[in-house]
């Protein structure tokens, strides 16, 4: 896809962060936009300011761990523009992990793969049958993460393995629509190359009520990416971050490109890849990786 006038997109988790960058990156660029998120006022927001520019956009409040919610995106987005081309499955959530997994509530586990997996497959029951009817090039695209497709990180169990799933979803749809013929493609988006300065840190404040906090949970102490550069600071390290804005340049060149894999890496990064790699083909004791 080289031509983004006129095309529909629909973006999940566009009211802030990545979402947002993309949402208004394809209204620059002709895209009609339904921008959806759980966080309403923020949502109205993100949709004000494409507006204001000129850019052409609506806002459908939804929440990816809902079958029904997310139906009706996909309603209020044809009612609205009666195709869809892109679908950006974005949305996601840490749990703000702190200490052994095996201290953690259930709750914890269950808010980061309510989001970050089920609200992909969610997000695929919901638009996939629509794409494939619609028998035209659309573009399925998935933000995951190096953490947990490619690495494992040691301090974050939940996100980690909710991100795996995740890039096992999207590597097996890939292969199911490759192999039958539909034109439908699929994109693997991987937020980076660094630390994305976004408000996933603070995914609190979408937690829902039915899965709240455990009050004796330990504090991560990382709140904000700015809490991790000072953190690294103490140790005499520099967080080097990645910018939304950058990442949705990223998602748009790989579309482009027609890329599965849209996934920009530092040199610290592949090699950490690279050992884990090694590690399973010859069999020898992984170590935790070093990426920052």
């Amino acid at each position: 896809m080289q031509d983004f006038n006129n095309k529909v997109a629909v973006v999940t988790g566009g009211a802030s962060g990545v979402g947002k960058a993309i949402s208004k990156l394809l209204a620059s660029l002709g895209a009609k936009v339904v921008v959806s998120d759980i966080e309403a006022k923020a949502l109205d927001a993100a949709v004000a300011g494409i507006v204001e520019k000129g850019g052409e956009a609506i806002a459908c409040q939804a929440d990816v761990t809902s079958p029904e919610s997310m139906q009706n995106l996909v309603d209020t987005s044809v009612k609205q523009y009666g195709e869809i081309h892109l679908v950006f499955a974005n949305a996601g959530v840490g749990t703000g992990e702190g200490g052994p997994m095996w201290e953690y509530s259930l709750n914890d586990w269950e808010w980061g793969f309510n989001v970050n997996t089920w609200g992909l497959i969610h997000s695929i029951n919901a638009f996939i049958p629509l794409l494939v009817k619609q028998n035209k090039e659309a573009h399925f695209i998935v933000t995951g993460s190096g953490n947990g497709a490619f690495v494992m990180m040691p301090n974050t169990p939940i996100y980690t393995a909710s991100k795996a799933a995740v890039q096992a979803i999207t590597e097996n749809l890939h292969y199911q629509l490759q192999g039958a013929q539909s034109p439908v493609k699929v994109n693997a988006l991987f937020p980076g190359p660094h630390v994305v300065n976004s408000g996933i840190f603070n995914s609190e404040r979408n937690r829902p009520e039915d899965l709240p906090v455990d009050p004796k949970k330990q504090d991560s102490g990382i709140h904000s990416v700015e809490d991790m550069r000072n953190i690294m600071a103490q140790y005499g390290q520099k967080l080097e971050t990645t910018e939304p804005e950058e990442v949705a340049q990223h998602a748009i060149d790989g579309i482009k490109a027609d890329k599965f894999w849209i996934c920009p890496r530092t040199e610290k990064s592949t090699l950490a890849f690279k050992a884990r790699v090694e590690s399973i083909l010859t069999g020898e004791t992984p170590t935790p990786p070093n990426v920052l």
